[in-house]
């Protein structure tokens, strides 16, 4: 089935941007994780509409309910990858989906892990995307940072330019390994190091690898690993840049919500939401109508 939009998080920008998709008739599809940064608010005050405080995991429910019973599908699952030929195709960890139109939804950007080097080599040998930058590292040893379903699909990326791609768990349990490569430390990391670039890893135990490049794909893909995936542009906080339609600098892909940075708030969220849908509503009007 080609939807008309697929919204890349159930959050309150992500669920706004349904509201209005679907009211226009569209096929619309949800996909989340459902790990809403939302559920964690304890008590919700100052939002317009609400007689008496509410926590953050009601008001989320209320919000999912309301798209599902307008008809919009909403689905649990990790989105590993975007790409474009002549549709979008959104690629999940049991499925893929094609859509005319994306829209980005899925919070604020992940943090860098908090291991030393990690900050000092970030252009010098450490990366965020595997898709934009493991060509420079064609026939050389890589590694994967992470242990979860998005790891592997970054290591399986890699395998595209290098056969010596290594994961590096750091002392975490790695997922049921569908992927071929097989070489996996889990040992703790305590350093990386190198000159003027990435050279090495030292692990807790004091023993080393040698690594040129090393690719972050800590827990699922960020609004901002997503993005780079299809070239979209980000600010120097890794926010997604937006015009004021929220589009991205790519035609047919737009980002709402905390991804965009600025106030996060969940008016802002909601409003941002609503213009996102209603730009792409009018996007795929137009295009029918010529």
């Amino acid at each position: 089935m080609l939807y008309d939009v697929i919204i890349i998080g159930s959050g309150p920008a992500g669920i706004s941007a349904a509201l209005y998709a679907r009211r226009a008739n569209l096929k619309v599809l949800i996909v989340s994780k459902g790990m809403s940064t939302l559920k964690k608010v304890e008590k919700i005050e100052n939002y317009y509409g609400l007689e008496k405080p509410i926590n953050g995991e009601e008001l989320e429910k209320r919000g999912i309910q309301q798209a599902k019973d307008l008809g919009v599908e909403i689905i649990n699952d990790e989105v590993i990858n975007i790409s474009f030929d002549s549709n979008y195709t959104v690629e999940t960890v049991n499925s893929s989906f094609e859509c005319q139109k994306v829209i980005i939804a899925t919070g604020s950007s992940r943090k860098s892990p908090n291991i030393k080097g990690v900050k000092e080599f970030e252009g010098k040998g450490i990366s965020y995307c595997a898709i934009c930058d493991g060509y420079f590292f064609r026939n050389k040893n890589v590694a994967v940072l992470g242990s979860k379903e998005y790891a592997l699909h970054e290591a399986e990326e890699l395998k595209n330019v290098t056969d010596n791609v290594k994961i590096l768990t750091n002392g975490e349990q790695l997922v049921e390994n569908r992927s071929s490569v097989t070489d996996i430390n889990n040992k703790q990391i305590k350093e990386f190091r190198g000159n003027t670039k990435l050279e090495e890893v030292e692990f807790s135990d004091n023993s080393t690898e040698k690594i040129d490049g090393l690719f972050i794909a800590i827990g699922t893909a960020s609004a901002s690993d997503l993005a780079k995936k299809l070239g979209v542009l980000l600010d120097e906080k890794n926010n997604i840049m937006v015009d004021k339609d929220m589009q991205t600098n790519i035609n047919g892909v737009f980002a709402c919500g905390d991804c965009t940075g600025g106030t996060l708030q969940i008016s802002k969220a909601v409003y941002e939401g609503m213009i996102a849908a209603l730009c792409a509503i009018k996007q795929i009007k137009d295009e029918v109508k010529k």
